[in-house]
């Protein structure tokens, strides 16, 4: 749940918009092709999930989806 918490903060939002650019350029200037795409694809997951405010996996964790309900 402590997990759940951090992420919900603004830091933990913060951390997954850095790691899907960081997925979204790794796969689009690094690796290239259609893996490279794929990659990039999977990038867009945790910025959409921090722009958002809600943690995909937090259900597995026994916590709320919501950010705001997590907190």
């Amino acid at each position: 749940m402590e997990i759940a918490r951090l992420m919900s903060g603004t830091a933990g939002r913060l951390a997954r918009v850095v790691a899907g650019v960081v997925l979204v350029l790794v796969g689009l200037i690094w690796i290239g092709g259609v893996v490279g795409v794929i990659v990039a694809i999977i990038g867009l997951v945790p910025i959409l999930a921090g722009a958002a405010n809600v943690c995909l996996l937090a259900p597995l964790l026994g916590a709320p989806f919501h950010g705001p309900r997590a907190r």
